[in-house]
């Protein structure tokens, strides 16, 4: 069986610029249609979109809302990995994130980016 490629997305922006945290996701769910694995990796302010209510609140013009895609990227077996030090940094409790995301540190971080095929950063 033929092992599928993996792609890994960084994203560092939050509900700041509405725009720039909606176009990874849209990237991700594009590419799970073509049966690519995805890890989509949030740090810095982007944290605060996987904190439950959130991303309900993010609806950039001309794209899909934020939330309809987190949900489909997930659904379709996406793993969200949040940056622990941005979490705790901002003082966001482990109950408060979405279901399907998981805390992770920079090691894991460096683990998934040398195990992709390609890296993307927002």
């Amino acid at each position: 069986m033929e092992e599928s490629e993996k792609l890994v997305i960084i994203s560092t922006t939050g509900p700041e610029n509405q725009e720039k945290a909606t176009l990874p996701f849209v990237i991700a769910t594009a590419a799970q249609t073509v049966d690519t694995e995805v890890v989509m990796i949030l740090q810095a302010s982007a944290v605060l979109l996987a904190k439950k209510g959130s991303a309900e609140n993010v609806n950039a013009q001309g794209l899909m809302p934020l939330k309809k895609l987190m949900d489909t990227f997930i659904e379709l077996g996406g793993r969200l990995l949040l940056c622990s030090p941005c979490i705790h940094e901002r003082f966001i409790r482990e109950d408060e994130l979405i279901t399907g995301s998981k805390l992770v540190a920079a090691g894991t971080v460096v683990e998934e980016v040398l195990s992709a095929r390609a890296t993307l950063t927002y």
